[in-house]
C-alpha cells in the first residue's frame, strides 16, 4: 500500500510536477497557520511541508528567520505544531511533511517525537542539520512509524555521499538549488539542473528542487529538466508577511499563487 506521498507523487506525475508549499508551523500565530495550511491545499499544494520554528534555523535566509521569530513570539512548542497538524487532518488528507532540526527531536525524546508526529498525522520528516552518517537510530524509529525520513542532497555532495543518503531516504530527495540559505532567487541556476541529472542517475526516488524557486517561469524550467516536484517556501512567507493584518487577503493571494504555480 502507498503512502500518501507517494500516492501524492503518483498522481502529480500524470499531470505536471509536484507543488510542495512550505509555511512555518505557528507563523504568525496557530489559528492563522491553520487558516494558511487550509489556504495552500484550497490551492492546490500537493504535499504541505510545515517548518517547526526553532531559534537558530541555520539553512533558512531572513525570510523564513523572521517567520521563526513570529512563531516562536505566539508562544509556538512542538505541542502547538502536532495541534496544527490535526486540525488540518479534520479536513484534509494532503500529505504532511515537517522541516526540522535535530535539537528540537531530541529535546523532545526521538521516539516521542515521531510517535507524537505519526499520531497526529505527519508523513515525512526532513532533519535539516542531520548527516546521513548519524540518522541510523532515526531512520529506525521513523520506519517504525511509518515516517519517510526525508534528506537534503546540495550542489557540494558528492556522488558517494548521494548514494548513502538515496539509500536511507523515502518519500523524496529535497534538492537544494542553491549554494547558500533559502530565499527568492532571479533564476534556477545551469548547477542546480546539473545536480538533478547528477542525483538521478543513483535512485528512482521522486526528485524535489527547494531553495529559490518562486516564479512559474522557475517551475517550468525544473518541470522540463525532470524534477519530480518544485518546493516553494520564502515566496509564500512573503505573501503571509506582506498580509499580516489582513488575513482575508493573505488567504485569496496564497490560493491565487499557488494556482498560478500549479499552471506551470
Amino acid at each position: 500500500m502507498m503512502g500518501r506521498i507517494e500516492t501524492a507523487f503518483a498522481a502529480a506525475s500524470m499531470k505536471k510536477p509536484a507543488f510542495i508549499g512550505f509555511t512555518v508551523a505557528g507563523d504568525p500565530d496557530k489559528a492563522a497557520c491553520v487558516r494558511i495550511a487550509r489556504a495552500l491545499i484550497a490551492g492546490g499544494t500537493d504535499i504541505l511541508e510545515l517548518g517547526v520554528p526553532f531559534s537558530d534555523p541555520v539553512a533558512d535566509g531572513p525570510t523564513i528567520q523572521k517567520a521563526d521569530e513570529r512563531a516562536l513570539a505566539a508562544g509556538t512548542t512542538p505541542d502547538t505544531v502536532f495541534d496544527i497538524v490535526r486540525e488540518i487532518r479534520k479536513e484534509s488528507h494532503v500529505p504532511i511533511v515537517f522541516l526540522t532540526y535535530y535539537n528540537i527531536v531530541h529535546r523532545r525524546g526521538i521516539e516521542r517525537f515521531y510517535r507524537e508526529a505519526h499520531d497526529a498525522g505527519v508523513d515525512g520528516i526532513l532533519i535539516a542539520d542531520m548527516p546521513v552518517e548519524e540518522s541510523e537510530e532515526v531512520c529506525a524509529v521513523a520506519a517504525r512509524y511509518g515516517i519517510d525520513p526525508i534528506f537534503l542532497i546540495t550542489q557540494t555532495t558528492s556522488d558517494e555521499r548521494i548514494k548513502k543518503i538515496a539509500a536511507k531516504a523515502h518519500g523524496y530527495l529535497y534538492l537544494v538549488a542553491v549554494l547558500g540559505v533559502t530565499g527568492v532567487r532571479d533564476q534556477v541556476s545551469d548547477e542546480a539542473i546539473d545536480l538533478l541529472h547528477r542525483v538521478r542517475k543513483h535512485t528512482r526516488l521522486p526528485l524535489a528542487l527547494g531553495f529559490g524557486i518562486s516564479t512559474p517561469a522557475q517551475a517550468q524550467i525544473c518541470t522540463r529538466a525532470g524534477a519530480d516536484g518544485v518546493i516553494v517556501g520564502s515566496a509564500i512567507v512573503e505573501i503571509i508577511e506582506r498580509n499580516l493584518s489582513d488575513n482575508d487577503t493573505m488567504v485569496l493571494e496564497l490560493q491565487d499563487y499557488v494556482r498560478s504555480m500549479k499552471r506551470v
